[in-house]
């Protein structure tokens, strides 16, 4: 089993950094994607209320409830930031969106122990597991 398939096969609920309500934005398709699946999403975007009928969150560190997995749709430069915040959450694993990757991210991840993915699409990776 790839790094991918252990952390989707063990996880239940995602916070998606960087969610918008609009539906031809990829973090929205695959968000939905990931909720019909049977996932939890739960939005993390200071602009939003409300995305994919559950209530939006302005930071990681807002949301009240244990978060298993952090799907990040943000740019590189930001990644770092957001893996410090899943650390400091007690995210279970952070994933980074195709064509997102960042060394800074990355080495955060390793040295938390964090179970860690970049530039891999959630939607993609969870076909190939079907």
């Amino acid at each position: 089993m790839s790094p991918e398939q252990r952390i989707l096969s063990s996880v239940k609920t995602i916070a998606v950094v960087g969610l918008s309500s609009d539906p031809i934005k990829p973090s929205y398709e695959v968000s939905e994607y990931m909720q019909r699946q049977g996932y939890r999403i739960v939005p993390v975007n200071p602009k939003e209320t409300e995305v994919l009928g559950e209530r939006a969150y302005a930071s990681l560190e807002e949301i009240p409830f244990p978060i298993d997995l952090v799907n990040v749709f943000r740019r590189p430069a930001q990644t770092p930031e957001v893996v410090r915040s899943a650390i400091a959450i007690g995210a279970k694993a952070v994933w980074l969106q195709l064509g997102i990757a960042n060394d800074q991210a990355r080495m955060a991840a390793a040295e938390a122990g964090l179970p860690y993915v970049e530039d891999r699409c959630l939607l993609i990776e969870h076909r190939k597991m079907r």
